[in-house]
């Protein structure tokens, strides 16, 4: 796993920043790393980018402050081989911070800023095209502890965008065909060349007509009404795995959202365990609490517990030198990798709340005998 960016220290400010403050610190070490200025330094140039694409990004913030940089903008598509050094920025963002003010300290410019970046944020001449992917989704999930330590499968039910079944994905009506789109002519793609002060920008787009299929149906399915995906209720099962941690992530691929010219995202499960009333976890280690009479501790004994499994096992207790003693029971603990963990029994001896007549009397002969 790559080691998880601190986009708030790239930007130099702090994780309650407002969305005003994210957009200052950035306007202000963009400024110094602009490609029209001398002597840019591009990979702090797009590690400044990055970490702006993100944070002021609330939905894309929160996976970050959720999960790091593994999760963050996950959504939508993926740039393809790392090429481009402003990916994850849009022609927006840019158009929005670099308004009103001159790349060379003459007269602020007045042109587009987010048309002259946008063909470079998707490539330029020359760029690698990427497969459009579906948007990621993420649930929570509760489990109790035993179905944790053992692992168990659930089913739920979640609305979600999906490919149409009716169609299967065309968008046509059953039984009719396609016919090749008139605006990209079959290609699905539409080329745009323009001028700019940084020079001329080619950019390669989907056809918004065909939405990149480069077919239009004659007849458009009564189902999903010619997206060839609709959002619709689904059933997914989840296998929860022997040994899961609360907290732990579980990932789907292929069961986020679909996406008709592309691949569908995928389906993260984060899960959050129970806690039992006799057993917590200590890494592959079960441990519970026994408490132990006096005359027990002193002199040992025999006892039965129920497992985490509901079986019955015997246990002896040694005479105990201590008011507090722990007791291993091997492979009666978490079950990882194809072995088990240990049973860690923490012996407490629970002393008396009241003494009768004739137990004083034998706790006096103790005494007088040093004990």
């Amino acid at each position: 796993m790559a080691t998880t960016k601190d986009y708030y220290n790239v930007l130099g400010i702090d994780k309650k920043a407002s969305q005003d403050d994210i957009k200052k610190a950035f306007r202000k070490l963009a400024h110094k790393y602009h490609p029209d200025k001398g002597g840019t330094d591009e990979a702090r140039f797009k590690e400044i980018t990055e970490a702006y694409s993100v944070l002021s990004d609330d939905k894309k913030r929160r996976e970050y402050d959720a999960y790091g940089q593994a999760f963050a903008g996950s959504t939508g598509s993926r740039q393809a081989g790392g090429q481009n050094p402003f990916g994850g920025f849009s022609a927006q963002d840019f158009g929005d911070i670099f308004s009103g003010f001159s790349a060379g300290g003459g007269p602020a410019f007045s042109g587009d800023f987010g048309d002259i970046f946008g063909d470079i944020f998707s490539g330029g001449r020359g760029a690698r095209q990427q497969t459009p992917r579906g948007r990621d989704i993420s649930i929570d999930l509760e489990v109790p502890f035993k179905d944790a330590i053992f692992g168990t499968s659930r089913t739920v039910l979640i609305a979600k965008v999906s490919t149409c079944v009716l169609c299967r994905g065309s968008g046509a009506k059953p039984g009719t065909e396609l016919a090749t789109c008139t605006t990209c002519n079959g290609s699905g793609k539409i080329h745009e060349t323009r001028n700019s002060i940084l020079g001329q920008f080619t950019s390669v787009r989907a056809c918004a007509a065909c939405e990149g299929t480069g077919k239009i149906p004659r007849e458009k399915c009564a189902e999903c009404k010619g997206h060839g995906v609709h959002r619709k209720q689904e059933e997914i099962k989840i296998n929860i795995p022997a040994g899961i941690d609360n907290g732990e992530m579980i990932r789907l691929q292929g069961q986020g959202e679909a996406i008709k010219t592309g691949i569908a995202g995928d389906l993260y499960v984060k899960v959050y365990v129970k806690a039992h009333a006799t057993f917590r976890r200590d890494g592959a280690n079960l441990v519970m609490h026994l408490p132990v009479k006096l005359t027990d501790a002193l002199l040992g004994t025999t006892v039965s517990i129920e497992t985490l499994e509901g079986k019955t096992l015997e246990v002896k207790i040694p005479a105990m030198k201590r008011a507090e003693e722990l007791l291993r029971v091997a492979g009666k603990g978490v079950p990882i990798d194809g072995s088990r963990g240990d049973l860690i029994i923490r012996l407490e001896v629970a002393l008396p709340h009241k003494l009768s007549g004739q137990a004083k009397k034998v706790v006096e002969d103790l005494k007088s005998e040093g004990l």
